[in-house]
């Protein structure tokens, strides 16, 4: 907990300046990171091997939307082609196809 006796320090050191604005700056900057890294460690993203984990997790979420771009384009080429379909049945009921096949 390095940060933290950081942070311990800048607070001390603002209440013997009265808050000066350069040191209040670096209380809250560090005071922001020791929170992410809290944040961070909280989610099991603290080590060093994070950088990879997230990386991973992105190739994975960005196989899943193609995934699922891939099986929405599917399913409508699927309904167009039964609409056609359909509709080529229909014409020929319509126009009296099954009479000339007879």
């Amino acid at each position: 907990m390095n940060e933290g006796k950081v942070l311990a320090q800048l607070l001390a050191q603002a209440e013997g300046a009265r808050g000066d604005l350069a040191t209040l700056s670096a209380i809250v900057e560090e005071a922001g990171e020791l929170g992410a890294m809290r944040a961070l460690a909280r989610l099991g993203l603290g080590d060093d091997n994070a950088p990879g984990d997230v990386a991973e997790l992105r190739e994975l979420l960005s196989a899943w939307r193609d995934a699922k771009r891939s099986a929405w384009k599917a399913l409508v080429g699927w309904l167009v082609r039964l609409a056609s379909v359909l509709i080529l049945a229909g014409l020929a009921v319509k126009l009296g196809f099954w009479d000339w096949i007879k």
